[in-house]
């Protein structure tokens, strides 16, 4: 029986490989979370990489590890367990609320014919979630109408989270009537993407984790009008959508006139100056909560708040 031998590649390609997947494992290391070298060589930076030129990566970079199965900064050991908990969480409760997340935009997108493009972003889509935590969702919508899409998310939201008041909690998703649960973490008029002011690595990484439910043709367009996104993560120009839903019926546009954006930004504004002032005590919730804010911007709502 012949035996293979695994060959080394070449000095460049190896210090170029050990160089995008340090990157990468620093990137998502920000977010708190890890992946096991197969994984990791899917989504590295600059496009796919075998798994055993991670595995080089690793063992010729002193700065990295791998521990529980996961490819980790070696600083982040003393963290290892935990992240390797989040990642078998997921495993256990992601399914059932995947499955709540595609009904709930189905029923977005029907009332709401303004927004023209639904991912689910955050933790269910990046591989850490936990049943604690809430679904992100990322939107594209027409121009004038972001912060009515905010309060039209966080209001059938409320409705649905009342009908899950026993879901389990943390300090982030901890609210006074009912949990949080389904949530708006970017939100992008369609002009934004004309293109999008920022094409850094952080942003071509959320758009390329982010799991496609509605809209794709909205979000291709956001890949078109910004070629820059590929230099990072060359997947998204062939990126899979295996939630992605079928358009339903829509409530007609003249439900919601221009002059709705307003007052949907005071309202909003007033509700998430509300949320905040609940934490007040939860110095980590706000930490959090700064720290995605910070990693969205310019895109983020109610700065000046």
């Amino acid at each position: 029986m012949a035996v293979g031998y695994l060959r080394a590649p070449s000095l460049d390609r190896r210090g170029a490989i050990s160089e995008r997947v340090r990157r990468t494992v620093a990137l998502l290391g920000r977010r708190g979370y890890a992946l096991t070298p197969a994984r990791l060589a899917e989504i590295c930076l600059g496009g796919p990489v075998a798994e055993a030129e991670v595995r080089w990566a690793i063992a010729a970079d002193s700065d990295l590890a791998l521990a529980e199965g996961l490819v980790i900064q070696r600083v982040a050991l003393p963290q290892a367990g935990a992240i390797r908990g989040r990642a078998d969480g997921h495993a256990e409760a992601s399914a059932e609320y995947v499955d709540m997340a595609v009904n709930f935009v189905r029923r977005l997108v029907t009332l709401a014919p303004f927004i023209t493009g639904v991912s689910i972003a955050g933790s269910l889509a990046s591989g850490g979630f936990r049943s604690s935590d809430d679904v992100d969702l990322n939107l594209i919508v027409e121009d004038g109408h972001r912060h009515l899409a905010y309060v039209v998310v966080n209001f059938l939201g409320l409705l649905h989270a009342l009908r899950h008041r026993a879901k389990p909690v943390d300090d982030l998703t901890r609210r006074p009537i009912a949990p949080r649960l389904m949530t708006v973490n970017l939100v992008l008029e369609r002009s934004q993407c004309r293109p999008l002011e920022r094409q850094d690595e952080d942003m071509a990484f959320e758009l390329f984790v982010a799991e496609p439910v509605f809209g794709l043709d909205a979000l291709n367009e956001i890949v078109g009008e910004n070629p820059g996104l590929l230099e990072h993560y060359p997947q998204l120009a062939d990126r899979p959508a295996p939630l992605l839903i079928d358009c339903p019926r829509r409530l007609s546009s003249r439900f919601y006139p221009a002059l709705l954006e307003a007052p949907a930004r005071y309202l909003g504004e007033a509700a998430w100056r509300y949320m905040q002032w609940t934490r007040r005590h939860r110095p980590d919730a706000l930490a959090r909560v700064a720290y995605v804010r910070k990693t969205m911007r310019p895109y983020t709502l109610f700065d000046n708040s």
